[in-house]
């Protein structure tokens, strides 16, 4: 059994939808908005919507949270049970049958398919379950339980989310992003299925990642979810199980590649600049030959960034900060500066987090050049080292002249003396005992950060870690493991969770409708969420704060975030310069989902 108690939300203030007119409403106030203008009314939702029809919107769907005037005024009487619950004990009690019947699932993917047909019937409950429930439902709509998902996503497919851009949509992308309903796009995540997680080529099947990805950012950054938009761009797929199953739901062709694969997603880039200009891109889950291309492409064109790339630095680099002062390091940033870093995996993630780390390095001092020589970066061929002939332009720089290529693992952490191991293969067991214990005789307090999603393909888990080193390694992991006991010490494993920053981003590039996502405001991001954690909390064994903390967690990022678009001048909205005053715009600007008063209308009134 378990017991809503003091985990709802004190007073939550009241949602506001509209038909095909999306509307929300933050802490300060209550808008309808519409294609043309957003409308303030007080505290009520105008619809235009009536009857079963009402009832097929999730945005308007209460279930039996209707009242019994609003089930008359509405033509919904007779059309859900008779059971009226009290206005105010109305989505307390739907959440907790709904979460009841959550913890009944027996297995991962059937508490997936169960939560998810929620979010298809009732967003309101749904997004109330998933922030008062985040540590539970957050690990089942994203890693690790998508990626189970996403392998299955033609046998459990039921309605479409978001948009599906296709190679044989070429030439009709202007016009079909005006088949969705909505003009007031804030967010989009676009993936093309081409490296999901670490399970590689799953095609269409992917777009579960871009769902729960915009799933978080409005129980994390509480961003409306109607102004979220997931979108599949379908390129073909070299998957051979997919290409030869005949319930595959994408295109069964192989994968554009080249030019023609330029062209898809310019044409898409165009159309999505065109229709939502103000919108941010968030690219997820590319391959790795054109992830750090398509983002060096469009990073000064259109407002956007990867998550792989850069989030994933983001929030490794903010792991590294809190370890070294686990380890007892009071000028973390300066000690940074000494550690040297073995990282397995030469893709676009692996880059990712070796240039946030080198950014950190110089902005404390280093020069560049400096920086580079604390870094070795292996692939599936070895260390990235002198004799190497075939590289990416981006990891020209990062090859070690000084040292043979191809060298193993355990090899470059010996040579190397490294202090810090960090792993992005997705490769499942890479690390074996020798290699860490190797990592643990070069230093006290080795770091440990397995970060291959999902689970399965981590380098070493947790135990492994914390076993091969006598209990000294300071771990985090990209899928949460549990804590550990060691000679009767509790040890806790971080979870270097995107979550913890890349609603912040995401929420403070709308706010500011910053020029473009900068090393800055990246760095902001890592500093802000390292200094979210208190001594205390690093004394006690965490690196990471908890997934419930997570609204708490944002609005310190986002406002690290704000003040840093100030600085660098690339804010293009009014920010104010004041700390209480920033922090007030992040919170004011959260929607808190619960159900409004709907009133049928013929037409939504626009603002004066």
């Amino acid at each position: 059994m378990f017991s809503l108690g003091s985990r709802l939300l004190c007073k939550p203030s009241t949602v506001y939808n509209s038909c095909h007119r999306r509307s929300f409403s933050t802490h300060s106030g209550s808008f309808v908005t519409d294609h043309r203008k957003g409308a303030k009314i007080g505290e009520v939702v105008l619809t235009t919507k009536h009857g079963y029809d009402l009832l097929l919107d999730p945005l308007f769907h209460k279930g039996t949270g209707y009242p019994i005037e609003e089930r008359e005024r509405l033509g919904v009487r007779g059309l859900v049970p008779p059971c009226v619950f009290p206005t105010k004990e109305a989505l307390k009690m739907q959440m907790k049958r709904v979460m009841t019947r959550f913890f009944q699932c027996e297995s991962p993917l059937q508490k997936y398919s169960y939560i998810s047909g929620l979010q298809d019937r009732n967003e309101v409950l749904f997004y109330r379950c998933l922030i008062e429930f985040i540590e539970e439902i957050a690990p089942i709509i994203y890693t690790p339980t998508v990626g189970l998902a996403c392998q299955s996503y033609s046998n459990i497919f039921r309605r479409p989310r978001g948009m599906y851009f296709s190679a044989n949509d070429r030439g009709c992308m202007h016009a079909m992003v005006y088949n969705w309903p909505s003009d007031d796009v804030e967010i989009i995540v676009v993936t093309d299925g081409s490296r999901i997680l670490g399970l590689g080529d799953l095609g269409v099947n992917g777009m579960g990642i871009p769902v729960g990805k915009l799933a978080l950012y409005s129980a994390g950054a509480g961003i409306h979810p109607s102004r979220t938009l997931p979108i599949m761009l379908d390129v073909g797929t070299n998957n051979p199980e997919l290409l030869n199953d005949s319930i595959y739901l994408g295109l069964a062709q192989p994968r554009l590649t080249g030019a023609a694969y330029d062209e898809v997603v310019d044409e898409f880039i165009q159309a999505v600049k065109e229709r939502w200009p103000k919108a941010l891109i968030q690219f997820e889950d590319f391959s790795n030959e054109n992830a750090s291309r398509l983002l060096h492409k469009y990073r000064h064109q259109i407002l956007c960034f990867n998550d792989d790339i850069q989030g994933t630095g983001c929030v490794a680099l903010a792991g590294i900060f809190n370890a070294l002062r686990l380890a007892g390091h009071k000028n973390y940033k300066k000690a940074l500066c000494e550690q040297n870093f073995v990282i397995c995996g030469a893709g676009s993630a692996g880059l990712g987090v070796a240039s946030q780390i080198c950014y950190a390095m110089v902005q404390a001092g280093l020069s560049e050049e400096e920086a580079l020589r604390r870094f070795w970066l292996v692939d599936a061929k070895g260390l990235l080292g002198a004799e190497r002939q075939q590289f990416t332009p981006l990891q020209s720089k990062w090859i070690r002249r000084d040292f043979k290529d191809g060298l193993s693992i355990e090899e470059v952490v010996k040579m190397s003396k490294a202090t810090a191991l960090i792993g992005l293969t997705g490769v499942g067991g890479l690390w074996d005992e020798s290699t860490i214990r190797q990592l643990g005789t070069n230093c006290v307090r080795p770091i440990v950060f397995p970060l291959s999603n999902p689970t399965s393909k981590a380098e070493c888990t947790a135990v492994q870690a914390y076993e091969w080193t006598d209990g000294r390694a300071i771990v985090a992991s990209g899928s949460p493991f549990v804590q550990h006991e060691h000679n009767g010490k509790v040890l806790i494993p971080g979870q270097a969770n995107n979550m913890y920053t890349y609603p912040s981003l995401g929420l403070g590039s709308i706010l500011s409708q910053a020029k473009m996502v900068s090393d800055g405001m990246l760095y902001a991001a890592s500093c802000a969420l390292s200094e979210y954690m208190t001594d205390d909390r690093i004394e006690a064994g965490r690196i990471f704060p908890r997934v419930r903390e997570i609204r708490k967690v944002t609005e310190h990022v986002t406002a690290a975030i704000l003040r840093q678009t100030l600085k660098e001048g690339i804010n293009q909205s009014a920010i104010p310069i004041f700390d209480e005053d920033l922090r007030r715009l992040v919170h004011n600007r959260m929607w808190i989902p619960d159900y409004g008063t709907l009133v049928r209308v013929d037409s939504i009134p626009s603002r004066s």
